[in-house]
């Protein structure tokens, strides 16, 4: 019963990591437009507090992920809410926007020990079929966070302002430090000890079926950023979207990945993997027509451009769950840089398409559409590249 009770609260704990991670993003995002108008800013301005933060959380990773390999997950994770908890009380009370930046580089930093190592309790503790059945779970748990996020901002701002958001994401990280520190194992030390170096990354870009299935997660990501990016501009500046409902616009294309992860989580070990991804190459294609549709015709309604998006929304569903676990199992050893490199990399490529869309942004849909289908199209053919490799598929068993 003891156990029992300890992997629950293990468990909870994760599952809190993964909300904190989930809404760091997108629970201030409403606030861009009051944001926008309290500190006098420019459209690429207001981006910069989410590039910023992608920024810390992408110089953090490579870091976070050596460090664990090194020295466990816990005293990393403990340490990187430290320094989220401090971003935070400055984004609420420094006053500034340059303040305010500063908190947000924080809170980028800091945030990238809980999202990335979460699962990696996990990953060193159950085989490949139970951790892409978690994986699922885990997905779907932060992604309906991040669905909920957006509403939840939505409502927060209007009543309490840009503050509110801050807050709630403050007293959560208090919540989760606690929780990490009473129940999150440390677990056994690395028998392979390794210096903090680049030079611990040299295996990992040598091995080419590991690096192919990296960079298609990195494709199959980068997309979604893009629109959580530039959505709050587009539907509440120039298409008339009110501030009460913007959040459920975005928020359920997450919804709908959230839940869908968990169904598919709990359900994984009935399909063929392979045909499952096969599936997923549709949906992806079928996303890509419609963006590119959605951009040539200028469609300026927010019901169209969300459903337009959601087909490669539903395709990222399998590849996420099924490909991430066997990148880490490729090379066991490195878990947490190959999590790193993966999240750095989607971090790299979502602030320079996030600064891309705001420099060409000009109102409509038109130039952030294309620039999400150019990625569409690089996230299909890389899956198509995954498919064909008899390394990758002989190694997941399918």
């Amino acid at each position: 019963m003891k156990q029992l009770i300890a992997k629950s609260l293990i468990l909870a704990t994760i599952i809190l990591m993964d909300l904190l991670a989930g809404m760091e993003f997108d629970l201030f995002v409403p606030s861009f437009p009051e944001l926008q108008n309290h500190f006098n800013l420019t459209p690429s301005w207001v981006e910069a507090l989410l590039s910023v933060n992608f920024a810390g959380y992408c110089l953090s990773l490579f870091f976070v992920g050596g460090l664990a390999d090194l020295y466990g997950r816990k005293p990393i994770i403990v340490l990187g809410l430290v320094i989220f908890i401090i971003g935070s009380v400055l984004c609420l009370w420094g006053g500034t926007y340059p303040l305010m930046l500063i908190g947000r580089f924080l809170q980028g930093v800091g945030v990238a020990a809980p999202a990335i190592l979460s699962f990696l309790i996990i990953a060193d503790t159950y085989p490949l079929k139970q951790q892409q059945a978690f994986m699922g779970i885990l997905n779907g748990v932060m992604n309906v966070s991040v669905g909920a996020a957006p509403v939840l901002g939505s409502y927060v701002t209007l009543y309490f302002h840009w503050q509110g958001n801050f807050m709630i994401l403050l007293a959560l990280s208090l919540v989760v430090f606690f929780m990490a520190v009473l129940f999150v194992p440390r677990g056994q030390k690395p028998q392979q000890k390794e210096t903090l170096s680049l030079r611990g990354y040299i295996p990992i870009f040598k091995s080419k079926p590991l690096m192919l299935l990296i960079v298609q997660t990195i494709f199959q990501i980068v997309p979604y950023w893009i629109f959580v990016g530039m959505s709050p501009l587009l539907y509440m500046e120039d298409l008339g979207v009110s501030l009460a409902h913007f959040g459920y616009y975005q928020g359920a294309l997450a919804l709908i990945f959230g839940v869908g992860s968990i169904l598919f989580g709990l359900m994984i070990n009935r399909f063929d993997h392979r045909h499952m991804l096969y599936v997923s190459c549709l949906f992806f294609l079928t996303g890509f027509i419609c963006i590119v549709g959605a951009a040539l015709f200028e469609i300026s309604n927010a019901l169209l451009i969300t459903l337009a998006l959601l087909p490669f929304i539903i395709g990222q569903i399998i590849p996420s769950i099924v490909l991430f676990p066997l990148c880490l199992n490729l090379m066991p050893h490195a878990k947490g840089r190959i999590t790193a490199l993966i999240q750095g990399g989607r971090l790299v490529f979502s602030i320079l398409s996030l600064q891309l869309a705001g420099y060409f942004y000009q109102g409509s849909f038109q130039n952030t559409g294309i620039i999400i289908a150019v990625f569409i199209f690089l996230a299909v053919i890389t899956l198509i590249m995954v498919l064909k490799n008899r390394e990758i598929m002989g190694y997941s068993g399918e």
